[in-house]
């Protein structure tokens, strides 16, 4: 909320990206920036690999963007990245709007994985 109040709308990703790692650092939150997982499809490890904005605290995903408007593309989009990279939380954050808007994403691959080893 600290960047938005600072910078308001109309920035691109990248700087929004930048002023909340200068938040993250400022109140020692833990964090890799454009942290890394392989994607795998059918056993198969695919030469590609995603990226997240901030990985913090080694268990949560934080996708940034800056566009008029959250829709469901951007929520499945972060909702894959927490399920690939088995984090237990992701927080999708829009600097694009007149206020913040985000989107908290809890993991259920934990209580399904309890159920089925196979997930």
């Amino acid at each position: 909320m600290e960047v938005h109040r600072r910078l308001g709308c109309g920035f691109l990703e990248a700087v929004y990206r930048e002023a909340l790692a200068i938040e993250f650092l400022e109140r020692d939150i833990g964090f890799e920036t454009e942290h890394t997982w392989p994607i795998v499809y059918r056993d198969i490890t695919l030469p590609l690999r995603y990226r997240v904005d901030f990985f913090c605290f080694g268990a949560v995903i934080v996708e940034v963007k800056a566009i008029a408007e959250l829709g469901r593309l951007e929520r499945s989009q972060t909702v894959n990245y927490v399920r690939m990279a088995r984090a237990e939380r992701g927080l999708l954050l829009n600097f694009g709007g007149a206020s913040l808007q985000y989107r908290r994403i809890v993991s259920r691959w934990r209580c399904s994985a309890l159920k089925s080893p196979d997930l």
